[in-house]
């Protein structure tokens, strides 16, 4: 049986990706849950899997090319199947008109992914953009990535075909003297730029969803001062044990599990609203918020409620990695499975602040620094470490009073540290 392989959607946001690369050849054997493809979102590169087996029968779009949501990019079956007749598919005169655009519109590279070599080598050797008066052979990664950072992209050399620049020659660029002397001339202040500001795809996108997320889902806040001294005591000697095995426990992952042995008490918070009705996860999947260069993403760590405390710390760690482009790539359920976020701000000295859900997410936990001040204990004065922590709560899912009673069991979790090893 011939299955169609679409173009998935990879957040509430997505409209269109692009396929950087295939991972399977046509003929390829494939099994549910193989990864065939690197798509490219606005925010990120995801491995997309498949959910059905057989054989690669056809591959219709080649790497490089941005397709919508939904449009067909390849064929799964079994060997003896034949293929239906896709010369007049949507999908195949979609791409075959983007790339006579691409063609036609030296304009409409700009819009194409920096992977795409195969597609845009033989178009971009030809095509070239005004900068100073001066032609550059640049990719349009490049180009949207010099211009993000302000580097001015004549003064990078390219190590791409022909001196084309590459993103990678935009990342590892560092301005020579001639070239800061040059920048300091240019830069000289005369006054505010009132020019506009290019948002990159990435920003854009982040605008989309929180557009949609404060719009579309009634957020209130319910905060707490957790007392964290017997947390980062705790911290400090099983940090001494673990430390021969290379791992090292984080104060961001006992703040994760505390609120996954919380979600798992208040499963009702571990939920979404939809269509009148609450639809229950079936695991615990919490979103961690990774800050990039180019913006914000909240993947999530998957079936919290299986893994330890050290467990969620390795796996943070290698989310964080990957997140950065660093030893692999996100999966498209990391990126979309997420049940409950949360969002640490303490590294830059924040001490309260609340963040917004990720939809259709029914919460979100925000936390600032762990500081020391003094407090009354016993009627005495006493100096203690104290973090605030602001629940951002959906109210279709949970009153105050529910979001209040989460937020007393992440409390309770992280002054009674020992709940953490549970």
């Amino acid at each position: 049986m011939i299955t169609e392989i679409t173009m998935p959607s990879m957040g509430a946001d997505m409209t269109e990706g692009t396929v950087v690369k295939w991972l399977k050849s046509e003929g390829d054997s494939i099994q549910r849950g193989d990864k065939i493809a690197e798509i490219e979102t606005d925010k990120t590169v995801v491995e997309m899997e498949v959910y059905t087996s057989g054989t690669l029968k056809k591959i219709i779009v080649e790497a490089g090319t941005k397709v919508s949501v939904g449009k067909l990019i390849a064929y799964i079956g079994d060997a003896e199947d034949e293929l239906p007749n896709i010369a007049d598919s949507d999908n195949t005169n979609e791409v075959a008109s983007a790339k006579e655009e691409i063609t036609e519109n030296p304009e409409t590279l700009q819009q194409s992914d920096d992977h795409s070599q195969e597609l845009q080598t033989s178009i971009v050797s030809d095509i070239s953009e005004t900068s100073n008066d001066s032609r550059i052979k640049a990719s349009p990664m490049a180009k949207r990535l010099a211009k993000e950072k302000g580097i001015d992209i004549s003064l990078i050399n390219g190590s791409g075909p022909g001196g084309r620049i590459t993103k990678n020659d935009v990342i590892s660029y560092s301005p020579s003297k001639s070239d800061q002397i040059s920048l300091l001339n240019q830069n000289t202040f005369s006054g505010i730029n009132s020019e506009d500001i290019n948002l990159s795809t990435m920003r854009q996108a982040i605008a989309r969803v929180t557009v949609k997320s404060k719009t579309q889902i009634p957020h209130y806040y319910v905060s707490h001062e957790i007392d964290m001294t017997d947390a980062m005591l705790f911290r400090g000697q099983i940090n001494e044990v673990i430390a021969k095995n290379g791992d090292k426990i984080s104060v961001n992952d006992l703040i994760i599990k505390s609120l996954v042995n919380s979600l798992v008490k208040y499963p009702k918070w571990n939920s979404y609203f939809s269509d009148n009705h609450l639809k229950v996860n079936n695991d615990v999947n919490i979103g961690v918020a990774i800050a990039l260069d180019e913006g914000l993403i909240v993947p999530a760590i998957q079936k919290c409620q299986n893994l330890s405390l050290v467990d969620i710390s390795k796996a943070s760690k290698d989310l964080g990695l990957r997140a950065r482009g660093e030893g692999g790539s996100l999966s498209q359920d990391e990126l979309t499975n997420g049940t409950f976020g949360t969002s640490n701000l303490g590294m830059f000295g924040t001490n309260v602040f609340a963040a917004i859900i990720v939809p259709p997410q029914s919460g979100i936990l925000a936390v600032g620094a762990v500081i020391q001040k003094p407090v009354v204990r016993d009627g005495k004065i006493v100096v203690r470490s104290i973090m605030n922590a602001t629940v951002s709560a959906d109210h279709r899912v949970g009153d105050g009073a529910e979001a209040a009673l989460l937020m007393k069991e992440i409390q309770n979790n992280l002054e009674n540290p020992m709940n953490l090893l549970v």
